[in-house]
């Protein structure tokens, strides 16, 4: 390696003294226009270290003259929607759920605004679209409900939640184990089932089924009706359809009947606001299976959000 510096005689720039195996170094300057880049740079950066936080610490970070945060900036965003939300509402939370689809415009409001709550506190149930998961949670798209599917019966379950310990006013409904319990004892089981996939067209009547007859009507009716048709005073699920949470096969119902399933849902009344549960429903009962009114006579505030059937 060379260690003194010439003009190169080609370009005319001084080299770099550094010569390797014949092949010397150009000491070629920088552009000034990349030097002043390079500076102003430089510069920013200083001002942003200054300005803004930058700098990790133990516990956070340095916090800049300006006192910007990028959680700040959410939080007045957030204010400023909100403030921009409030009318309507405040409109929607004076108005009765049930006058809500005579104000088109209000309903629809409220409608979107549960749609975003939805997918922050109900798809992972639920799903994205409200059509749940066969044999664990509901689907709320379809006309079957088991407590009601009219807006003040959605909104009551959603409040108040199903089977909460600690809440008195939760949907709480009870069905027996009966063949865990000896009530009922296997050939009994089978028979019942039978019955109950003949009522839903599942299967054709037979000697089974005409049996299961007499037993569902001594252990089952009171609560399913006697043509299990459903009871919503009791929360329990309409049998003669086609449509079944923990599925209507038979395997799928004789272990129902042996043991029910007693599902829970949170009440959200110690989460959200009465306003947030009140679009929540409207919401659900804008996927489809709303209805106008109470099929049976429950008090008006009472209601059931879970639109599947299948045995408890």
């Amino acid at each position: 390696m060379a260690d003194h510096k010439r003009i190169d005689e080609v370009t005319g720039t001084a080299t770099s003294g550094h010569e390797w195996d014949g092949i010397e170094e150009l000491d070629t300057p920088m552009p000034r226009w990349w030097l002043w880049s390079l500076y102003a740079s430089i510069v920013w950066a200083i001002v942003y270290v200054i300005l803004y936080p930058a700098w990790p610490m133990i516990h956070g970070a340095t916090e800049g003259v300006l006192g910007w945060t990028s959680r700040g900036q959410l939080e007045a965003e957030m204010q400023a929607d909100a403030k921009r939300r409030a009318p309507v509402v405040s409109a929607i939370g004076a108005t009765a759920i049930a006058d809500l689809p005579a104000k088109p415009e209000l309903m629809q409001a409220a409608v979107q605004g549960g749609a975003a709550a939805f997918r922050v506190h109900c798809v992972q149930c639920h799903g994205a679209g409200g059509a749940g998961v066969p044999k664990l949670y509901p689907s709320l798209t379809d006309d079957d409900w088991l407590w009601g599917g009219d807006l003040p019966t959605i909104e009551y379950t959603i409040t108040h939640g199903i089977r909460n310990p600690d809440h008195d006013a939760t949907r709480t409904s009870q069905m027996p184990a009966f063949g865990r319990d000896g009530i009922l004892d296997a050939r009994q089981i089978a028979d019942v089932v039978s019955f109950v996939r003949a009522i839903s067209h599942q299967e054709k009547p037979s000697a089974s089924s005409i049996r299961g007859a007499a037993v569902f009507e001594a252990n089952c009716a009171v609560c399913h009706g006697p043509a299990g048709e459903g009871g919503r005073a009791v929360g329990a699920p309409k049998l003669a359809d086609a449509i079944w949470l923990y599925g209507g096969d038979r395997a799928s119902i004789t272990a129902t009947v042996t043991q029910p399933r007693n599902g829970v849902m949170p009440r959200w009344n110690s989460r959200l606001d009465p306003v947030t549960i009140k679009m929540l429903a409207a919401y659900v009962y804008s996927l489809g299976g709303g209805e106008k009114a109470p099929v049976e006579a429950v008090p008006a505030a009472e209601g059931e959000g879970q639109g599947t059937n299948g045995q408890d």
